[in-house]
């Protein structure tokens, strides 16, 4: 009954958006940082930070990732020759800069790629991590991201993300539609997240990998894409002392990743601006919306009931 509430929900949001022109989208910019995650959650590199090279093996710094997996890192230089040395409780692996082989457990691996010193920062092939720590190791081409470990996401159901109350989100409120439940009850308050703080579960429903601005090839309009789990969850832009203003999925935008997620894409300006708390305001210039007034961003489900979800505007 839910899943029917949301697919009618998001349908009459979509309709005014079907002229909106745009018929595929690309990622703006520059191709997107390699992110290292351990057990679901990003790493932090002080400098270095984790690339791909041109023939199209992904690097990582070995000794962060090494020393946070529980392994000591060792270093040696015998003339011109730099050794590593990476040591954990079950297995050994001696590498030296400028080889495309390593000993793993006594075992000559060859890697393609040559061990390089970066930056002061040793690099190794990612299957080296794997094959080395005796990590399970994954390459998502599409976030670009290296998944070390488990995938237990972490939830906003989780006692770490803090519930405000909604009387303290009153700036954000000026219509309560945009924050109640699936029986019309208004929600109890708000679990405030950060960009930071993806991928994460929402709630006991979809994974939200990623937030990004996108263009539209054909008309060039921005529009936001969310890497999620699930599909067709509508979104609003919180702006402080004005109406949620809500977006619903692009329909024909919509991608099947066919790796379990999948690609949502909103856009940034749309003419339900002109519904104020469901009275349509016929002069009303909803053109001149700016991503950049919006606060937060509500992430919207019909499957969670106790609290709203806001993601803090990365695009401020």
């Amino acid at each position: 009954m839910k899943k029917l509430l949301l697919a009618l929900l998001t349908g009459v949001i979509s309709v005014s958006l079907i002229g909106s022109g745009a018929e595929s989208a690309s990622a703006a910019g520059k191709p997107k940082q390699v992110e290292v995650l351990l057990n679901t959650i990003k790493m932090k590199f002080p400098d270095a930070k984790p690339f791909q090279d041109a023939q199209g093996s992904v690097m990582v710094p070995i000794r962060f990732v090494s020393e946070a997996l529980g392994a000591k890192v060792t270093y040696s230089k015998e003339g011109k020759v730099s050794k590593v040395g990476v040591y954990s409780k079950d297995h050994k692996v001696d590498m030296t800069i400028g080889q495309t082989s390593a000993l793993v457990d006594g075992q000559k691996k060859d890697y393609g790629t040559q061990i390089m010193l970066k930056q002061n920062r040793t690099f190794v092939p990612l299957r080296l991590v794997s094959e080395g720590l005796g990590e399970k190791v994954e390459w998502d081409k599409i976030g670009r991201w290296v998944w070390i470990g488990n995938k237990n996401f972490r939830s906003t159901d989780d006692k770490e993300f803090k519930l405000t109350k909604l009387s303290d989100f009153k700036a954000y409120t000026k219509s309560d539609r945009s924050f109640r439940d699936i029986n019309g009850k208004v929600h109890t308050g708000v679990k405030i997240i950060k960009e930071s703080d993806l991928p994460i579960r929402l709630a006991d429903s979809q994974v939200v990998y990623s937030l990004d601005m996108v263009k539209s090839k054909k008309t060039g309009e921005d529009l936001i894409q969310i890497r999620a789990s699930e599909g067709g969850y509508p979104i609003s832009f919180l702006v402080k002392n004005d109406f949620a203003k809500p977006r619903g999925v692009i329909d024909f935008l919509f991608t099947d990743n066919r790796d379990d997620t999948v690609m949502n894409y909103y856009p940034i300006v749309s003419s339900l601006d002109k519904f104020h708390n469901g009275d349509y305001i016929e002069n009303y210039d909803y053109s001149k919306f700016k991503l950049n007034s919006a606060d937060y961003i509500l992430l919207k489900s019909l499957d969670w009931e106790n609290y709203a979800i806001a993601i803090v505007n990365p695009f401020k």
